[in-house]
């Protein structure tokens, strides 16, 4: 599966290590930044990889210290479903309830292993349809065109 995979500086080493573990879990990354452990402002990442999951119709991974930030830009786009998680419930009702497209986490708040499992929840998940439909069509139709 490809999946768009971004951060902030707050976020990279947990990035890297994400980045991995998902390539040798077989999936396409498409790393859209940041590429180094220096000072950046999240919104421009959250926004190049939001417009890359609503393009081409697939899923995408974004860290920052808190999570709050990224998913905050990411929700402003009209298209994307962007899910701060903080546990593996979280992540697997963000799915199985939202279909969310866009999993955060935060670097500061989550451990390395838990950010591990709660992306491993979240891409295991699968969206419930039935009366959740009607929601998700809701509010995909609200924010900025991409």
């Amino acid at each position: 599966m490809k999946i768009y995979i971004g951060c902030d500086h707050a976020a990279f080493e947990e990035k890297e290590i994400l980045k991995k573990h998902l390539t040798e879990l077989g999936h396409n990354i498409e790393d859209i930044g940041t590429h180094e452990n220096t000072r950046c402002d999240y919104p421009d990442y959250a926004s190049a990889l939001t417009k890359g999951v609503v393009k081409d119709g697939v899923k995408g991974v974004l860290l920052c210290g808190s999570g709050i930030g990224v998913s905050m830009v990411a929700n402003r786009y009209k298209g994307s479903r962007a899910a701060l998680c903080r546990s593996e419930l979280d992540a697997r009702l963000s799915v199985e309830h939202n279909n969310a497209n866009i999993l955060c986490v935060g670097a500061r708040i989550n451990t390395m292993d838990e950010i591990v499992k709660i992306t491993e929840a979240w891409l295991a998940a699968e969206f419930q349809e039935g009366r959740h439909s009607d929601r998700v069509a809701m509010f995909n139709e609200i924010g900025e065109d991409v």
